[in-house]
């Protein structure tokens, strides 16, 4: 009985005062939940996964309205993180979703498509392959990237490459 008591007691002094406790709204509510189907880890203030952090990402490279991609980007990438491949470098989350933004518009209906699981090790790095698609969905082009994740598990970091690995030159 006295255990009961116990953690009555201790599941009361857990809880807010009723004057800090926040009220949802169902709409609030009902965007909560979806958020927490598509990315687990986001729920709560958890960490993302490598996985549901590209996964976002590469959701951004194929949103043409720029609120949900900055939306996209508010989650999985880091407030000052770099982007860089051959013909570019951004920093900044908004200057990442101007440039993808550049993209979009000059690909008229192509994107970009995440094309392997997330290869990951250390807890902050890893790696996947991409695709650029046209309207149509024929690969124009392929690429890997290789990219670090912050503390809270946004990317902070992504290089780009473009195409297969060179060969090695033979004599």
């Amino acid at each position: 009985m006295v255990e009961g008591t116990e953690r009555s007691k201790r599941r009361t002094e857990n809880r807010a005062p009723a004057e800090s406790r926040s009220v949802l709204l169902p709409g609030a509510l009902a965007g909560l939940l979806v958020s927490a189907l598509l990315v687990p880890g986001a729920l709560l203030g958890q960490s993302l996964t490598a996985q549901e952090a590209v996964d976002l990402y590469g959701a951004a490279w194929a949103e043409p309205d720029e609120e949900r991609r900055l939306d996209l980007l508010e989650r999985a990438w880091a407030e000052d993180g770099v982007y860089t491949d051959p013909t570019a470098e951004v920093k900044g989350r908004e200057a990442l979703v101007a440039h993808i933004g550049g993209f979009l518009e000059q690909a008229q209906g192509g994107r970009i498509v995440i094309t392997s699981q997330v290869d990951h090790h250390h807890g902050t790095r890893l790696r996947f392959s991409w695709a650029m698609q046209s309207a149509a969905g024929q690969t124009l082009a392929e690429g890997m990237d290789y990219g670090e994740l912050d503390e809270d598990g946004r990317l902070k970091l992504i290089v780009g490459f473009f195409g297969p690995f060179p060969p090695l030159e033979s004599e």
